[in-house]
């Protein structure tokens, strides 16, 4: 016992070692009073998104802090490998080119606001929503793939920071969390029109009019800072027509994660209405046969 003691005495007088047992201490004792902080600080808030963005500042200051205290403490210690360090630096910062390509995106996205967690993204080709950022990579909870529409896939995929430099970001519910969707139906010649566009207008009213209104109160805050023309969120139908049929298309706004339901309800609305037409209203489709006389 009184051996291992000694030993110990030797190893914390060390002056190598010493900056390291410091530095372990620190690190320590850093992580112990971080989750303790973060865990009394979100205690009354029940936004989970709140939440997760208050545990994350206080984690990146407190560990940031931790670093520059670590960084004084042994400063003086490596006073006389200055020369060593700097060329070992530009080594590594030549081999970790993405890395700290990745941190500077990560700079980028908190101060940037580029996007945060909880958004619906597109980065790199993937779509999802984001569940964390990291330093070196944003995680994506996936939606699409081989599943139709804003559904997820079941995949968690990690994307690079360094991809805010090099590729669009493309962000569905950051400023206008509303996106334009349309619905086109093809009508037969001899249909009543003015039944279809009527049909198309109350339905789009009665589901997406709530949108309609929400929509419109957040762009007019938006074109307060930025110079956006006045688009209109109230439910649109325009016709057209060619010489096969004609094209009714429904235009309107809806939340970004409800567009698919809200698709699916206003299909299930038109075609109710379509079928209680009594043949007024004719449904066109491509591989309708027209039968034509047959000369004999």
């Amino acid at each position: 016992m009184n051996e291992l003691l000694e030993t110990l005495s030797h190893v914390v007088k060390e002056p190598l070692l010493r900056p390291l047992l410091t530095a372990g201490v620190v690190l320590a004792v850093a992580v112990v009073i971080v989750r303790l902080v973060q865990g009394a600080a979100t205690r009354y808030i029940t936004d989970r998104h709140a939440r997760f963005r208050v545990r994350k500042a206080i984690g990146v200051f407190g560990y940031a802090l931790t670093a520059l205290v670590v960084a004084s403490s042994v400063s003086e210690r490596l006073s006389s490998l200055t020369v060593m360090l700097g060329v070992i630096t530009a080594g590594v910062a030549f081999a970790l080119q993405e890395v700290i390509a990745s941190v500077a995106g990560w700079a980028a996205v908190s101060l940037g606001g580029y996007y945060k967690a909880g958004d619906r993204v597109q980065l790199g080709g993937i779509r999802g929503d984001v569940v964390d950022i990291g330093l070196l990579r944003t995680t994506l909870f996936e939606l699409g793939q081989w599943v139709d529409g804003d559904l997820y896939n079941g995949r968690v995929v990690r994307v690079a920071n360094s991809f805010v430099f090099k590729e669009p970001v493309v962000n569905y519910s950051g400023d206008f969390p509303f996106l334009w969707d349309e619905m086109r139906f093809e009508v037969r010649f001899g249909s009543d029109l003015a039944r279809v566009d009527a049909i198309l207008r109350s339905a789009a009213e009665e589901v997406s009019g709530a949108y309609a209104d929400e929509a419109t109160r957040i762009w007019r805050d938006i074109q307060q800072r930025m110079p956006l023309e006045d688009a209109s969120t109230r439910p649109m139908v325009t016709m057209s027509f060619d010489h096969n049929w004609i094209t009714f298309v429904l235009r309107y706004a809806v939340r970004y994660d409800r567009r698919r339901a809200t698709k699916h309800e206003l299909s299930t609305r038109i075609l109710a209405e379509f079928e209680r037409s009594g043949g007024a209203i004719k449904v066109a489709a491509s591989t309708l046969e027209i039968s034509r006389p047959t000369s004999g």
